[in-house]
């Protein structure tokens, strides 16, 4: 993880955290979630934020936990949502999840935070820890140009969708979209894979 991302996010969890349950239900993922990933079937939420997917993976099907690099963050969703788990690990490495131990991975709007070398480990590690057949829903503010940072200092990556998807040529890509997100308002690109085997 971005080491001044991290940092602005453990600064500010708070603020954060409300912004982002201030901002409408994003009606749009929930609706992708509820295509593609297995019913009843164990989900890990990388880079879970302030909790609010796991909360509503939990009350629609999806046993969820939450990893999130933040402590901040983690704090956070543990006050809101005290029932859930949550546990701390940063991408690449997700110390602490063994390989083909979750039914569906998702990870909304993260991958950008990381420096562009780690993009594609991230992405390798992530399709590791699903099952075989298990699910993997990936996406990340779509920043043209060069990389950025934004008035907090957290970093956005500027990259091809090209680098995920040569990534996941072991796996069967489902959906495969650039578009407005329906919660943030900011484009956003999308790809659902289901692992091999």
């Amino acid at each position: 993880m971005d080491r001044a991302t991290l940092a602005a996010y453990d600064k500010e969890a708070a603020a954060f955290a409300q912004d982002w349950h201030d901002q409408p239900a994003p009606a749009d993922l929930h609706d992708i979630v509820s295509r593609f990933f297995i019913k009843g079937g164990s989900t890990a939420d990388i880079g879970c934020g302030s909790g609010r997917e796991v909360a509503w993976l939990n009350a629609n099907g999806f046993p969820a936990e939450g990893f999130d690099a933040s402590e901040g963050l983690l704090a956070e969703a543990r006050a809101r949502y005290p029932q859930a788990r949550f546990a701390q690990t940063e991408l690449p490495e997700l110390d602490g999840i063994a390989a083909a131990s979750f039914d569906n991975v998702l990870c909304e709007t993260v991958i950008m935070h990381l420096d562009r070398a780690l993009i594609a480990p991230s992405v390798r590690r992530m399709l590791e820890i699903a099952k075989p057949g298990g699910i993997l829903y990936l996406s990340w503010r779509v920043t043209d140009g060069t990389d950025a940072r934004d008035a907090h200092g957290r970093l956005y990556a500027a990259f091809d969708a090209a680098l995920v998807r040569a990534e996941l040529t072991q796996a069967a890509l489902l959906h495969d979209e650039e578009v407005v997100s329906a919660s943030s308002g900011k484009v956003i690109h999308r790809i659902v894979a289901r692992k091999g085997g």
